[in-house]
């Protein structure tokens, strides 16, 4: 089996079994070229004939290459799943990266917008047009919901349960939930559907499609269309950060434990398999909490 036979397999793994995003998948296929660039610069042979202490050196040429600590974890996880996936075809007998340590990453806390800049956002967006109708409805879908960018943009209308007050989102995994939504939500839809969409659908070369959000020439919007529209909602809004759809997701969690949500409830609402990684957003709440009490408290809020 050739290594563009093998590297072929995994991809479909990846989409099919894995049901990972086309984003995931393909800083998969980046690493695994670069480990196989790595292979044919050094005359190392191929995927499948390389030898244990070479998953090493690939991780000390990273090293030297002055690769962050992050990028190198990613990598050798990269490479670990293809060797494991290759043992379990039976293309190798060994998971030549099983035993490599990765760096250790530092838990780094994840930004937040607060409440005073979503009001900014929001309040810069004219929704007397279609593209401003759309705009305030994935802002509100995102803030109100803390769905991922990329279930936003897999979104369809029939996903949509106005009359249960809920959305279907698919997951990680082909897993669906159910997310409830508050009025303003699905006011914000109502008035993007009735008022938008169709107008936007008319651009179309293509035709119908049960996309729910499209972009200005009515094709399916996309993950990195969303980043754009956000970035131009922020640049109005002159906030002092740099927005993204997960820093919008960090915010949803971390404003309602603040306000007393449970951790497993929000954990549902994420669609976390593990309660661990949930509890980061704890973290958070705790830096606002020290935040306040650094503001508010007189004793340290008294000059020297």
């Amino acid at each position: 089996m050739k290594d563009v036979e093998i590297v072929l397999a995994f991809k479909n793994y990846l989409e099919t079994e894995r049901s990972y995003s086309k984003y995931t998948v393909l800083n998969y296929l980046n690493d695994i070229e670069d480990f196989q660039n790595f292979l044919k610069t050094n005359s190392l042979g191929t995927l499948k004939e390389v030898k244990a202490n070479y998953s090493r050196y690939f991780l000390s040429f990273l090293h030297k290459k002055g690769y962050s600590s992050r990028t190198i974890a990613r990598k050798m996880s990269s490479l670990r799943s293809l060797y494991k996936f290759m043992v379990r075809e039976g293309i190798v007998d060994v998971n030549i990266f099983a035993d490599v340590n990765s760096p250790k990453l530092s838990k780094l806390l994840p930004k937040l917008v607060y409440y005073q800049e979503l009001d900014n956002l929001f309040d810069a967006i004219d929704v007397s047009t279609e593209v401003g109708k759309r705009d305030y409805a994935i802002l509100e879908l995102l803030y109100g919901t803390g769905m991922r960018v990329g279930e936003l943009c897999a979104l369809r209308i029939q996903d949509l349960d106005f009359y249960n007050s809920s959305i279907i989102v698919m997951g990680k995994g082909g897993k669906e939930r159910y997310l409830p939504v508050y009025d303003n939500i699905k006011n914000t839809l109502l008035d993007y559907l009735e008022f938008a969409r169709n107008e936007l659908l008319k651009r179309s070369k293509k035709g119908h499609t049960d996309i729910l959000f499209l972009n200005y020439r009515g094709g399916p919007l996309t993950p990195r269309g969303v980043r754009v529209i956000l970035n131009n909602i922020n640049l109005k809004a002159a906030n002092d950060l740099k927005i993204s759809p997960h820093m919008l997701r960090h915010s949803f969690a971390t404003h309602l434990l603040d306000n007393g949500a449970d951790l497993r409830s929000v954990q549902e609402l994420l669609g976390h398999a593990n309660l661990s990684t949930t509890q980061i957003y704890t973290h958070v709440s705790k830096e606002q909490l020290k935040e306040e009490y650094m503001k508010h408290h007189p004793r340290a809020t008294k000059k020297e």
